[in-house]
């Protein structure tokens, strides 16, 4: 992986500390052209990886970097799924079985359970979280994509109910269909690396809140040192700011301080501060590597 990654949050109004800056980001990027302008601000930099949601805007986005693949060769996306947001707003306005109806194909024996009603568990959670990657992936087809990530909305959730296996059948899905490496992201790393480990998946990658003041970490910075530490896996840091509550070269300087962390995702929509952000990694991960 490479070490720095390009997240999405600013392009659809997510900013956990400030729902007036997220409303603002959410008019500003409703225009593509906007968001375009943004990641090749970050391309130029050097970031040449876009950790992404699979919101529906997204599509538009993976169009315009198929129509001008010349223009970025060494493109990657790192697709985070399924969009949450988009199924419970579904749920909420058509029930269940139809929101299920809306995104899965209606033939077969799954369309048949789903026609009928059929309330669906076990094997056929399987059945659905297969389709639900297949449909979520059709809009990077084209386009390189060698890490898949489950998101931590139904990631928590599968991990709350208890339903671990369905991890190594999505580790399965990805690397057996996709060619691709399957990553996790989690609000609670300590108990995601257990569930990991209990279902067999060896050093994976897992993206989770790493930051010097333990925002959003659960179990506090203190169990996230010795994990890192201690752990075999790939860690992904995400919230490094803690959206914006500590300064870039601070926040940076402890992230880098983990040896082990693989990669940091951030966001941003200024040139100014891609071009500080990757400085600054830059320069703390060969200054904390000596």
């Amino acid at each position: 992986m490479d070490r720095v990654l390009f997240g999405d949050n600013q392009f659809f109004g997510v900013n956990h500390m400030s729902e007036e800056k997220a409303r603002a980001q959410s008019m500003r990027f409703q225009d593509l052209q906007a968001v375009i302008d943004v990641l090749d601000t970050a391309y130029q930099e050097g970031v040449r990886t876009f950790m992404c949601t699979t919101h529906d805007r997204v599509a538009k986005i993976c169009d315009y970097f198929r129509d001008n693949k010349q223009k970025y060769p060494d493109y990657i996306f790192y697709p985070c799924m399924p969009y949450a947001h988009k199924y419970a707003n579904a749920v909420t306005e058509h029930g269940m079985v139809d929101a299920l109806r809306m995104f899965l194909p209606t033939d077969g024996a799954l369309g048949a359970m789903l026609k009928g009603g059929v309330a669906l568990a076990g094997k056929d959670a399987q059945a659905i979280l297969k389709l639900l990657i297949d449909a979520e992936m059709k809009m990077f087809h084209g386009l390189t994509t060698p890490v898949i990530f489950i998101q931590n909305v139904i990631a928590d959730l599968l991990m709350g109910l208890g339903m671990n296996e369905m991890f190594r059948f999505f580790a399965d899905h990805v690397r057996e269909k996709y060619n691709a490496e399957p990553g996790f992201i989690t609000m609670n790393l300590p108990k995601m690396l257990d569930v990991l480990e209990e279902q067999g998946i060896e050093n994976p990658i897992v993206c989770s809140n790493i930051n010097k003041i333990g925002f959003r970490m659960c179990g506090g910075v203190k169990v996230y040192e010795d994990i890192i530490q201690t752990r075999k896996f790939r860690p992904v840091a995400m919230s490094v700011f803690a959206s914006g509550a500590i300064s870039p070269r601070a926040a940076l300087s402890y992230v880098c301080e983990q040896r082990n962390i693989e990669s940091i995702v951030f966001g941003a929509s200024s040139r100014a501060n891609i071009k500080q952000t990757k400085a600054l990694i830059d320069e703390l991960s060969v200054s904390h590597a000596g």
